[in-house]
């Protein structure tokens, strides 16, 4: 009896120790991170251990760093525009847009809630899926980035680690790749476009545009007009 609760004893205190030791781990990723750029991100690993698995030896996850201050503005508002509107003002979540997802899937429509936040914790630390334990591991992660990171930090790394294609990750990647440019330089409807193609960069294609793609892009495009253009940006301090 007593080597069964010594043995208990010592399985609740290694494992108290595994978890202590990865939460102190990611906390000091998210500190290090709030000023280093961030190399890759766990989908980037995702991805790429997926490809070679395949056997796809030509697939290569590409990223290029760039500061905010190397993108042009118009890029992380049509990401606000596009993705979600109220990032300035939440804390990592929106309730209300919970609450309207909940209350289109009743109709049998299909729409996403994350904020930015949300999905920069799951692009950065994460994997893709849907089960519990993940989200509840990005809702964990959110508080920390929204508690240690500001809200431009936040955009700046998103912006950086986000999928826009087959192996093309990140917004200077992206320009480059769509329209041999810096990230510094893209217009109004070419932020707009990327912007358009994030709920599913393996599906939509900046390079070749569906109507939808298309049609996505006008309104994000009217969208960060109505938000008040890049004085929106100016006003919450994120550029």
């Amino acid at each position: 009896m007593t080597s069964k609760k010594g043995f208990r004893y010592r399985l609740k205190r290694r494992l108290l120790l595994t978890v202590t030791g990865i939460i102190a781990t990611v906390i000091v990723a998210i500190l290090v991170f709030s000023v280093v750029p961030v190399p890759f991100s766990a989908v980037m690993a995702e991805r790429q251990v997926s490809a070679l698995v395949s056997g796809d030896t030509d697939y290569r996850a590409r990223s290029r760093w760039v500061s905010m201050s190397e993108i042009s503005p118009w890029m992380p508002l049509a990401v606000i525009a596009g993705e979600d509107q109220k990032f300035p003002e939440h804390w990592g979540f929106d309730f209300a847009a919970v609450q309207s997802v909940l209350d289109s899937r009743q109709r049998g429509e299909i729409r996403g809630a994350s904020t930015l936040s949300q999905q920069t914790a799951k692009n950065m630390f994460l994997w893709d899926g849907r089960s519990w334990l993940r989200k509840g591991l990005e809702a964990g992660l959110t508080v920390g980035l929204e508690t240690l990171w500001g809200k431009k930090r936040i955009l700046t790394v998103y912006l950086n680690i986000a999928e826009f294609g087959p192996g093309i990750f990140g917004v200077e990647m992206a320009s480059e790749t769509y329209f041999h440019k810096h990230a510094s330089q893209l217009t109004r409807q070419e932020a707009a476009l990327l912007a358009a193609i994030l709920p599913n960069p393996i599906l939509y294609h900046a390079d070749a545009p569906s109507v939808y793609v298309r049609g996505r892009q006008q309104w994000i495009s009217r969208q960060m007009e109505q938000l008040g253009g890049t004085g929106f940006l100016e006003k919450y301090h994120l550029y």
